[in-house]
């Protein structure tokens, strides 16, 4: 028995729909920020180099010459 469901000619644009139908009707995100304690916020920065906490100026300055 399969753990996860297969799929085969992925459709991306439909499974977006369907995941985002899901959060919704189970009301996911409402759930994810209640069950956080207000006095232990979580804060999520851009990308993965700051995922866990305050960008640092070394990763501040690398974006900003990439996008310049």
């Amino acid at each position: 028995m399969a753990k996860y469901r297969e799929f085969k000619g992925l459709d991306f644009v439909a499974l977006d729909k369907e995941i985002r139908a899901f959060w919704e009707k189970e009301n996911i995100f409402h759930k994810s920020v209640e069950q956080r304690p207000e006095d232990n916020q979580f804060i999520f920065y851009e990308g993965p180099p700051s995922a866990n906490g305050k960008p640092g100026i070394h990763h501040v300055i690398g974006r900003t010459i990439k996008d310049l």
